[in-house]
């Protein structure tokens, strides 16, 4: 024994440079390759914490994500999980031998055999279980010496120090048993624990490869999103088309794109119809008509048509780029919640470290014999059962599948505080135009007077009006479109700023505009119609009146429709108990017939942007919990006020930077399913941090011993190690529930 010490000690000592140098070197090629590329890598539980290389993570040992998303290949995202993967089952496969030989004492048949606690069994035990904790378990180790190097401790420190004590305290009994006292000996030898430190190992490895898989599925939705885009676009050139990746389109490029094709970057159709299907922006699965001058997106499929399109936005400053990179911060970000977890991990190792220290000192002064040997066990089993995983993870994990589970209905969440705080929202202030209603005026009423034909009506109406650049006109224009009337050529056109426009079509004079306007122009005759548009402005609607030939022939009515979704969506919001506020700077009366027919609690109408946040500061100083909804730029500073911000897709950048919480849709019944994922989201974090909680109030305890005194019962650190991992575990499948969550 004595003169294979030095050798063996030799052997370890070779042994640790080795993979010392192993690992620096892995870490140095890493280093290089990530730095090449440019990727910042971030902890999923620590953001703050970034390096232009992988790594852990110096406060909590988890192996750090790359800051941008990209759709990257197999080989590169699941490195670290590959890893984890080999150093487990080869792990596991050296530590089946040495957990069978350190429990073949309990086998009847086998408890006699002189080999069953003889030193060949023993060394086989030591070599096999070297290799385990010294290789397999090498980056548990690693991380639990850098914790401890960088005084963040974490869950690796109490690994690292259980698994090292038991082995330590293993291996010194097998090189130097003369060391140890006769009444701690049984037959002649020191109890060793080499099973505990290396089951202990593969354990956790499985806990790592089970949380790495985990982590790696909450990416889903960021991944399906990435696919919407192709790798190539078709450049058109002087020379030809010919294919280039996505990456090398430049803004301002010209790109074709055929049928079937999904549409490369965001741009402008200059050449070419066709029909493209955009349900990953508006939900709808029918498809949109674009024709030149038409505005595309890039993921949406292009129908039977072909056309070319100018790259306008490519990259990340597209919609589905900003929509990626909204999903990736906000995975990334931490819910206040997280905050209590935090404050209890910092203080929970040292607490931890002590109860074990005390733990050690009881049993060594209360306990049998042997008692050093109950003494470590119990010690290490203190350590193990308590790693703070559980908790670490409980916040970060359910966040992470929430925030993914959002984006696959459309719903993307800026961080997770505003996942937090929309889950207490009581009142929702609305703007109207464009969140309650379609926000492009839309001809509604055609009504020429008996015995004018309504189509004649309309074709010189819109002909008129195809030369103004009033919003109302174009609604004019394109509603005769729609109904397939044929416009014709104006002539002498003149318009009069807040009155009206007038022309000649075809020998005919036409004047359409407000009865003031007319009358200027000495139409007479106007009181029965003036009765007719009284009843069509009660309803919202704006009217203009038409005069040919100097004779008044009808009232035209235009109206910001209600969206078809929103009285489905008012209905859901009142069921989970919200009060709806529409806050819109359009007149009083408009406002009213909007808020009537959708039943809303309250409607402040010809309000300010200023006055909007002053509203919204007024609700949340009357104790209410307040989220805004908007589309516009006016709409920023109250969305910035609020305690969400809501934006609609469909509306400004603006107010998607100044908002928590952007439907991409512009459907206001995401809201309701906003709503309904953050409730999820934190009844599932409070369940997280409830089983943590829990699970360590009960494990520490019975790793200390304290039913040995009524039972006889002592937990292994084996199995505190199983329970550690499977509490763990508990945790990252609680929070993959949020994946089927119905919204």
């Amino acid at each position: 024994m004595k003169s294979a010490m030095p050798i063996t000690t030799r052997f370890l000592d070779i042994g640790g440079v080795l993979l010392n140098k192993g690992w620096d070197h892995i870490a140095r090629g890493k280093k290089r390759e990530s730095s090449a590329a440019g990727t910042v890598y971030t902890c999923p539980m620590h953001p703050e914490v970034q390096q232009n290389h992988p790594g852990e993570c110096p406060k909590c040992g988890m192996t750090l994500e790359p800051k941008t998303v990209t759709t990257g290949t197999d080989d590169d995202e699941n490195a670290e999980l590959r890893n984890m993967t080999k150093r487990f089952w080869i792990g596991a496969a050296l530590a089946l031998p040495v957990f069978g030989l350190a429990m073949a004492h309990l086998i009847p048949a086998l408890a006699r055999q002189s080999w069953v606690d003889g030193s060949v069994s023993r060394w086989v035990q030591f070599a096999l279980a070297t290799l385990v904790v010294g290789w397999a378990g090498w980056p548990l180790l690693h991380r639990g010496w850098r914790s401890i190097a960088t005084r963040h401790w974490n869950m690796f420190t109490l690994v690292s120090i259980g698994v090292g004590a038991a082995f330590v305290f293993s291996a010194v009994a097998m090189l130097m048993p003369g060391i140890f006292p006769s009444m701690m000996q049984h037959g002649g030898k020191v109890p060793i624990y080499f099973e505990s430190a290396a089951v202990i190992v593969v354990l956790v490895l499985l806990g790592q490869v089970l949380e790495l898989r985990a982590r790696s599925r909450t990416g889903g939705a960021i991944k399906a999103l990435l696919t919407l885009a192709p790798a190539t676009a078709r450049q058109v050139a002087p020379e030809g088309d010919h294919e280039v990746p996505l990456d090398q389109v430049k803004v301002g490029d010209w790109l074709r794109v055929v049928p079937g094709d999904r549409v490369p970057v965001d741009g402008a159709v200059v050449e070419g119809h066709s029909s493209v299907e955009e349900s990953m922006i508006t939900g709808e699965p029918l498809p949109v008509e674009k024709t030149v001058g038409d505005k595309v997106t890039g993921g949406t499929v292009n129908g039977s048509g072909s056309f070319v399109m100018r790259a306008e936005r490519i990259g990340s400053d597209t919609l589905l780029g900003q929509i990626v990179n909204m999903v990736a911060e906000a995975q990334r970000s931490r819910a206040p919640i997280q905050g209590l977890a935090d404050k209890v991990a910092g203080i929970f190792v040292p607490v931890v470290l002590a109860v074990s220290a005390l733990t050690f000192v009881l049993w060594m002064w209360f306990g049998p014999e042997p008692r050093l040997a109950h003494a470590i066990v119990c010690a290490v089993a203190v350590l193990i059962i308590a790693c703070p995983c559980a908790l670490g993870l409980a916040t970060p994990m359910s966040i992470m599948v929430g925030v993914g589970r959002g984006a696959q209905e459309g719903i993307l969440v800026k961080n997770a505080e505003g996942l937090e705080r929309l889950e207490k929202v009581t009142t929702l202030v609305v703007d109207k135009t464009g969140t309650l209603t379609e926000g492009k005026p839309k001809l509604m009423d055609v009504l020429p007077t008996s015995g004018f034909d309504k189509t004649e009506f309309l074709r010189l109406a819109a002909s008129l009006e195809q030369n103004s650049e009033h919003p109302l006109a174009a609604a004019i224009v394109r509603g005769a479109k729609e109904q397939g009337v044929v416009l014709e050529v104006v002539t002498g056109f003149r318009s009069v700023t807040g009155g009206g426009v007038s022309g000649a079509i075809a020998g005919r004079k036409v004047m359409i505009g407000k009865p003031d306007f007319l009358r200027d122009e000495k139409i007479t005759g106007l009181e029965s119609l003036e009765a007719s548009a009284m009843k069509l402005q009660e309803e919202g609607k704006t009217t203009m009146f038409v005069a040919i030939d100097g004779k008044p022939i009808g009232i035209l009515a235009v109206a910001d429709p209600i969206k078809s979704t929103t009285p489905e969506a008012v209905r859901g919001l009142h069921a989970l108990g919200l009060k709806l506020v529409m806050l819109t700077g359009d007149n009083r009366r408009a406002a009213d017939v909007v808020a009537k027919q959708l039943g809303l609690d309250e409607v402040v109408a010809e309000i300010e942007p200023a006055g909007k946040v002053a509203h919204v500061k007024m609700l949340r100083a009357k104790g209410q919990h307040v989220a805004m909804a908007g589309d516009g730029i006016n709409d920023a500073p109250a969305l910035s006020e609020a305690e969400v911000g809501i934006a609609m897709g469909t509306g400004t950048d603006v107010a998607m930077q100044s908002a928590g919480v952007t439907l991409v849709r512009g459907d206001l019944r995401g809201i309701a399913k906003a709503l309904r994922l953050s409730r999820a989201t934190m009844r599932n974090i409070r369940q997280n941090l409830f089983f943590a909680f829990l699970y360590n109030a009960l494990g520490i305890p019975l790793a200390a011993g304290v039913l040995y005194p009524f039972v006889g019962l002592l937990l292994s650190p084996m199995i505190a190690g199983a329970a550690m991992s499977l509490s763990s575990v508990s945790v990252i499948g609680n929070a993959l529930r949020l994946r089927k969550v119905t919204l």
